[in-house]
């Protein structure tokens, strides 16, 4: 992309990224329409953000709290809609519910305790989604399988938060389609009991094609979309 303006080098993967979003809605047999795109920006600087904005893209995420904050701040005024995916300690919690309107990454109750009453103080309704382990390996993040029901159900119940679905990162050494063939299991499980459950947060930018023929309805994308420059450090 030498010699494009950022804006270009922007528009130019966003491009890319719809052309494969919609070649594996078409060889899934979905409709592009089920399958939002999320720009991931952790590292980059809110002149990123300002452009996706300006291309149409409103659906944002970071991954750590104190950058996420920042970034939201500087970008007020425009219509974007914040999501966090990062692993949440509960003493962040407020400082995200401040700004994010959809949590990823919630993996146990007492983090669903913290988000309640940050909801609560903040005076906002959060839309939360259980971080599953799928390799049950929790310590990088999620619950594992067996936990996902009761933090579900502790969702659902909890005042100021909203049960939106199932979240997960596919573990390195596995095939991607494999992984996300038991997420989607996983989804419908949850959604039997908790209709409304309706969102499959899955794919980044190496295994977007596999999440959306396993169901996926929210799709995380960074480097595809922002390209691998050296990024901005706060």
């Amino acid at each position: 992309m030498s010699g494009l303006t950022r804006g270009e080098e922007i528009a130019e993967g966003l491009r890319a990224v719809e052309e494969r979003v919609s070649e594996a809605c078409r060889t899934a047999g979905r409709n592009r329409s089920e399958v939002a795109l999320i720009a991931v920006t952790k590292t980059y600087p809110a002149s990123d953000v300002r452009i996706l904005a300006g291309l149409g893209v409103l659906d944002v995420a970071e991954n750590r709290a104190q950058e996420a904050a920042g970034k939201a701040e500087e970008c007020a005024g425009l219509p974007l809609t914040w999501h966090f995916v990062g692993q949440l300690q509960t003493n962040k919690a407020r400082l995200v519910a401040a700004h994010a309107s959809v949590i990823h990454s919630v993996d146990r109750p007492r983090l669903v305790t913290a988000l309640s009453a940050a909801a609560a103080h903040e005076e906002r309704e959060l839309r939360c989604l259980v971080q599953v382990a799928l390799d049950d390996h929790p310590e990088r993040g999620g619950a594992r399988t067996a936990d996902v029901p009761a933090v579900a159900e502790a969702i659902a119940k909890a005042e100021g938060l909203r049960l939106g679905g199932v979240m997960a990162v596919a573990p390195l050494g596995e095939e991607p389609g494999a992984a996300f063939a038991r997420l989607h299991a996983i989804a419908l499980a949850v959604r039997a009991d908790h209709p409304e459950a309706t969102i499959i947060s899955a794919g980044m930018s190496g295994d977007l094609g596999e999440a959306i023929a396993n169901g996926a309805t929210h799709l995380r994308i960074g480097t595809a979309l922002l390209g691998r420059r050296k990024p901005f450090v706060r």
